[in-house]
């Protein structure tokens, strides 16, 4: 778990370093680490990028309702989200709304236009749209038993 921890945190630091910090010689850590890889508890190494910099600063979180509730309905459905690279995270919800979307832009010109898009490449019953204000809280890290 402390690997874990130091790897959802810094990817970045040596696996020297994290040996170290872990209380191993680098040859077990680096062999702990690959077997995470191989296992799939670590899916991918990333660098996580400051959207504000980028002019994507604007977090759109999408409501959906179907009338349709059937596999491949679903199927097809995934696939036009898959399609949309604004669309940065996507959940089959319980609960009055069907679909939860978080979907990042630069401004509400930009979330219009991808809503146009959106809409005419699927069919919906409901969509309701609701702008971050601020982002309060934000991590990447899960919260790993100790």
């Amino acid at each position: 778990m402390r690997l874990l921890a130091i790897l959802q945190s810094d990817v970045s630091l040596s696996v020297e370093e994290m040996a170290e910090r872990v209380g191993l010689t680098k040859t077990p850590c680096w062999r702990r680490i690959q077997k995470l890889e191989k296992s799939g508890v670590v899916l991918r190494k990333v660098a996580l990028l400051d959207a504000h910099q980028l002019d994507l600063g604007v977090s759109v979180f999408v409501q959906v309702k179907t009338s349709e509730h059937n596999a491949k309905w679903l199927q097809s459905f995934s696939s036009v989200v898959a399609s949309f690279p604004e669309v940065v995270e996507f959940y089959r919800m319980s609960g009055e709304y069907d679909y939860l979307l978080r979907v990042v832009v630069g401004d509400i010109a930009a979330y219009d236009r991808f809503y146009k898009r959106f809409i005419e490449a699927t069919s919906l019953t409901n969509v309701t749209s609701n702008f971050a204000m601020e982002q309060i809280k934000y991590s990447t890290e899960l919260p790993l038993p100790t």
